[in-house]
C-alpha cells in the first residue's frame, strides 16, 4: 500500500540523516555559488559607476568592455544552471529518489 501526503510524518524525514545530508549537500553548492555570482555582479556595477573610462573603453568596432562584462553576465547565468544541474544529477537526484523511495512521496 502506497503512502499518501497525509500519511508520511515529514518531521520525521526533514530529521533524518539522508535528509540532512542532502540539505548540506545543496547548501554546499547553492551558497557558494550564489555568492561568487553576487560579488561578480557587483564588480560589474561598481566597475560601471566607477571606472567609466575602463567600461567605455572599445575592444573592436563599437564592443566596449562594459557590453562585453554585461554579456558575461548572462552567459555566467547559463554556466552556473548548467553547473546546478549537471550537480544535482550526479549529488541530489540519487540521493532524494532514495528518500522518496523509503518515505514515499
Amino acid at each position: 500500500m502506497e503512502r499518501t501526503e497525509a500519511d508520511i510524518d515529514w518531521e520525521h524525514v526533514q530529521a533524518t540523516p539522508e535528509f540532512q545530508q542532502l540539505r548540506r549537500r545543496r547548501r554546499g553548492f547553492v551558497f557558494p555559488m550564489s555568492a561568487t555570482f553576487l560579488a561578480w555582479y557587483l564588480l560589474y556595477v561598481l566597475l560601471a559607476d566607477y571606472a567609466h573610462a575602463f567600461m567605455s573603453a572599445r575592444l573592436w568596432g563599437n564592443i566596449t568592455v562594459g557590453l562585453v562584462l554585461g554579456l558575461a553576465q548572462f552567459l555566467t547565468t547559463f554556466v552556473i544552471t548548467a553547473l546546478y544541474v549537471r550537480f544535482a544529477n550526479r549529488k541530489l537526484d540519487p540521493l532524494a529518489a532514495e528518500l522518496r523511495a523509503e518515505y514515499g512521496g
